[in-house]
């Protein structure tokens, strides 16, 4: 047995935290200086989530999807949306056999565990909606027969901003199949000054080895909805979601499915925390990522002071004692 397979095996006889430990140091190494936006990238998968990443070029948004894939082991492929790509191009084809004189389903890269969908918003709408099944239902329907994905699965999305030249905004109903959006933000000088010092990010991709096994991130993502949540901290979610619909200043409000993801979110951050219960803490951890995407202000006049984000608006003004 190989070094790194013994480690891997430690790694699984070690217990939920030294998995989780195990996956946020392997992230660590590759993206350097972003430990809140790891762990809230972890927690989206754990939750059974899509993950949406969202910066100007540049900012490492695909080297964190692609890092994420390694780390965990899982079969994944990038696709790079452009205005011409075709939804055919992402779920597959069926072309005919000539020699079994049948058509055949020829899968796309859709059907790996992980797939990268870099700069989502080039393409155009019609591809992008390709994706609206496989994020909902986890299957794919291609001439009226319906093809399973694998499991696990997840889109890890990158756009660009919608101000850029050649892109095309995400429609509501796409940005809800996205449990959480993230952003990578500028490094520090000091880690840009160890980025620019350090190894090729590309090539510590290719060298970094699976940490955990696809039956524990089953095993971890299982044990996430098991987090025990106590009736005072439902009061307190319901609270959350309660603003965000009655607020005049807000663009609608969260949906029952955007509740529902932000109870999972929840549960996924106390277990990476290694608790046993949610916390108001936790709620308001994932609270941002969960709800910035899915509401916005009416009037830019309206935006709080400080240029709080409608998520940091929310959670800031619902006390957590109700």
């Amino acid at each position: 047995m190989s070094t790194a397979d013994h480690i891997v095996e430690n790694i699984e006889t070690g217990g939920d935290a030294r998995a989780i430990e195990a996956v946020l140091e392997g992230l660590g190494r590759i993206i350097l200086g972003k430990p809140d936006t790891l762990r809230l990238a972890l927690t989206c998968v754990l939750a059974r989530g899509h993950l949406l990443i969202e910066d100007v070029p540049g900012m490492g948004k695909t080297t964190l999807a692609h890092a994420l894939a390694r780390v965990m082991g899982l079969s994944y492929q990038r696709i790079q949306f452009t205005s011409d790509l075709l939804p055919a191009d992402v779920v597959g084809v069926s072309m005919y056999e000539r020699e079994k004189q049948v058509f055949e389903f020829h899968p796309g890269p859709l059907f790996n565990q992980l797939v990268v969908a870099d700069e989502i918003n080039r393409a155009t709408p019609k591809t992008q909606s390709a994706l609206l099944e496989a994020m909902e239902e986890q299957q794919v329907t291609v001439d009226g027969v319906t093809h399973a994905l694998r499991d696990p699965f997840f889109v890890i999305a990158t756009q660009n901003p919608t101000e850029q030249v050649g892109t095309y905004p995400l429609p509501e109903s796409q940005l809800d199949r996205f449990l959480m959006r993230l952003s990578v933000g500028f490094p520090s000088a000091q880690t840009e000054r160890e980025l620019l010092m350090g190894q090729d990010r590309q090539q510590m991709i290719r060298e970094t080895k699976a940490v955990v096994s696809t039956a524990r991130l089953k095993a971890l993502q299982a044990r996430a909805t098991e987090i025990h949540v106590a009736e005072p901290l439902v009061d307190y979610l319901q609270a959350l979601i309660a603003r965000t619909r009655e607020d005049s200043r807000l663009d609608n409000g969260l949906s029952p499915r955007a509740a529902l993801g932000l109870m999972r979110c929840a549960k996924a951050h106390a277990l990476i925390r290694g608790a046993d219960a949610v916390l108001p803490e936790d709620v308001q951890a994932v609270a941002t990522a969960v709800i910035d995407h899915r509401i916005a202000w009416r009037d830019a006049s309206d935006r709080a002071a400080g240029d709080q984000s409608t998520g940091e608006h929310v959670v800031r003004s619902v006390p957590v004692d109700g």
